[in-house]
């Protein structure tokens, strides 16, 4: 049986180099917003705590982080994606060839991220389970609630040991470079509650931050 997967790695191939660049209308701004999310949503992560990042890409994510004092950890399934982010980050990332179905670090990871790549795993409730093992503190990746009821992966971070759920909705466009102002107004926005709540019937994501805390 062909592998899903790889078209789509095929075509991650062609575009590795700038990825970032070319992905995103205002990287900065958006991966800057996403790190935020990382850092403080649930569980806060310190300065020195490692972040393993699955499908990572060129290490977009990784800059920011490890301008911000964190350890990075990349790991990616495109061989053109890893050199991509070993020649971005500097040397004291750690850039890995890997599926995140079955990667597993050399040792527990305060935090795991997964972008824009949920969609890839072969069984959710499996690979939630499996990040459960490694991660001390946090599980983040964003979802689209109009293609995953949200519930449903409530359900299946709860039943995998992740028994606190923290999310938000997150507004910085990805293909629309803005004014400063417009982004700030956006993630404003982002914690408006029902309103933000209803926009997300029509586009954006969340940003779910899984953890052992307390029951959310």
């Amino acid at each position: 049986m062909s592998d899903p997967k790889q078209p789509k790695l095929e075509q991650y191939a062609r575009k590795a180099a700038g990825w970032s660049d070319a992905e995103y209308a205002d990287p900065v701004a958006y991966l800057v917003h996403r790190a935020s999310l990382v850092v403080d949503l649930g569980p806060r992560l310190e300065p020195g705590d490692e972040v393993l990042d699955l499908a990572c890409g060129d290490g977009g994510l990784g800059v920011v982080l490890l301008a911000e004092g964190f350890r990075y950890r990349g790991v990616d399934a495109e061989p053109a994606m890893v050199e991509a982010a070993r020649n971005r980050l500097d040397r004291g990332a750690r850039v890995e060839l890997g599926d995140l179905d079955e990667y597993c670090p050399p040792a527990p990871v305060a935090a795991t991220t997964l972008f824009r790549a949920l969609y890839y795993t072969r069984d959710r409730r499996g690979f939630f389970a499996r990040v459960a093992e490694f991660t001390e503190r946090k599980l983040v990746f964003d979802l689209n609630p109009r293609q995953y009821p949200l519930a449903t992966v409530r359900d299946e971070l709860r039943m995998t040991g992740f028994t606190r759920v923290d999310l938000r909705p997150f507004f910085v466009p990805q293909t629309v470079a803005l004014p400063r102002p417009a982004l700030g107004a956006l993630r404003a926005a982002e914690r408006t509650g029902p309103l933000a709540r209803l926009a997300l019937r029509r586009r954006f994501t969340y940003v779910i931050a899984a953890s052992r805390g307390a029951r959310s």
